[in-house]
């Protein structure tokens, strides 16, 4: 199960369709209207706008997209509100190729991930109550008319499934992204590794609960609101299997839409093979969650927070 900061929302899916079919058809706002609840586009108003009506209120909504660049899988983000060009629910959209997963692999198609945010001073009950059944159901759609188009006649199966650790963390998210970004920082938060060197900056070799070497290689994306850190660990003596972990860094000042809302929300990605245990590695996603609370705990002192750590793993607005 997910550990999840109670106002994030995820839902992750395969879905066999090329990459760039599904890239292309995620762009186009007007597709909404073939596989989600009741978001139906009824006018463009701009290049990347529309409105239309939505499942989620009793009212019309703006819709509009902005692309992610820098990335080295595809990103989208998805923006909508009552008012043009004020947009107050934010979804971040990434899809990972089958080969970043694990790197070789022959599987065709995609992993859709949706990280959805709802500002618990903003959304109604309704909406909150709602948001993880409607998405879970939209995302089954979105994988059949994908799949459809694919020529496919019944849902595929992907190799991996996808869960995620989710987290508040009360400093600052340049903090958190350099902190993070930091090999060397991993002798601190990640407790199943440790140094037996030095280690650099940006790569570095460690050794697990059992004594076998780990390659660690981090690698951090600023883009435009927000940070993606790639945290990447090889494990040489076994036939270069590598366990990844991207990490999204997301000022809540942004995933909210308020610019009184101080930290940023940690969401950890992981990726895990589902015809078979993991015997090296993370092993639980209880290992990330523990790394997870490590962060939290030392971002928030080095930021002066220390009272924060205690209030739990959600967002609360002051």
């Amino acid at each position: 199960m997910n550990a999840a900061e109670k106002n994030t929302f995820i839902i992750s899916s395969y879905i066999a369709s090329p990459l760039e079919a599904t890239y292309e058809y995620l762009c186009r706002l007007e597709n909404l209207g073939e596989w989600t609840l009741y978001s139906r586009m009824r006018e463009q108003v701009d290049e990347s706008t529309w409105r239309g009506s939505s499942s989620g209120y009793q009212a019309d909504l703006y819709y509009h997209i902005r692309k992610t660049e820098g990335l080295p899988f595809r990103g989208i983000e998805w923006h909508c509100g009552i008012e043009y060009g004020k947009y107050f629910q934010v979804y971040p959209v990434f899809l990972f190729p089958p080969d970043y997963l694990e790197p070789g692999s022959d599987e065709e198609g995609v992993y859709f991930h949706w990280v959805s945010f709802a500002d618990p001073r903003r959304c109604r009950p309704m909406f909150m109550e709602g948001i993880q059944t409607v998405h879970t159901s939209e995302c089954r759609s979105l994988k059949g008319a994908l799949e459809r188009r694919a020529g496919r006649t019944e849902a595929a199966r992907g190799r991996y499934r996808i869960e995620t650790v989710t987290i508040f963390v009360d400093a600052p998210v340049e903090l958190g992204a350099a902190y993070l970004s930091d090999v060397r920082n991993a002798k601190e938060w990640a407790h199943l590794l440790r140094a037996p060197g030095d280690v650099a900056p940006e790569a570095g070799d460690f050794l697990d609960e059992y004594g076998q070497r780990v390659r660690a290689a981090f690698r951090a994306h600023a883009l435009d609101r927000y940070y993606m850190i790639e945290h990447d660990y090889a494990y040489p003596d076994h036939g270069g299997f590598m366990q990844r972990s991207p990490a999204l860094l997301i000022p809540c000042s942004y995933a909210f839409n308020d610019p009184s809302a101080a930290g940023f929300i940690l969401h950890r990605i992981t990726f895990w093979r589902t015809d078979e245990a993991p015997r090296r590695g993370r092993l639980l996603l209880e290992d990330y969650g523990a790394e997870s609370m490590n962060i939290k705990r030392f971002l928030e002192a080095q930021a002066g927070n220390f009272a924060s750590f205690e209030r739990g793993w959600s967002y609360i607005p002051r």
